[in-house]
């Protein structure tokens, strides 16, 4: 018989702690948007043909890297604009 109680915190356990989560948000949001521009950007300089996906890999994988970097240095000065244009709860 399966604990089921065992399963939530297994879960839990492999989860990050919460003072990661803005390093964790840089890199889902660095690698998404790094994907989609190297789609567009790809497709738009070159085409779209056989070797577009190569090229889109190859393109992203000098991206994403930066795009993570630039994320990470930039995320203060966009929370602090944030800030200044919106009214936030507290």
């Amino acid at each position: 018989m399966e604990d089921t109680l065992s399963a939530p915190r297994l879960a839990r356990s492999r989860k990050l702690p919460p003072r990661a989560a803005p390093i964790a948000f840089a890199f889902f949001m660095s690698a998404i948007m790094a994907f989609l521009m190297c789609c567009v950007i790809v497709g738009a300089n070159t085409g779209i043909n056989g070797g577009y996906p190569l090229r889109v890999l190859s393109a992203y994988g000098l991206a994403m890297p930066v795009a993570f970097v630039c994320v990470l240095l930039v995320r203060p000065f966009v929370a602090k604009l944030v800030g200044t244009v919106c009214r936030l709860p507290g």
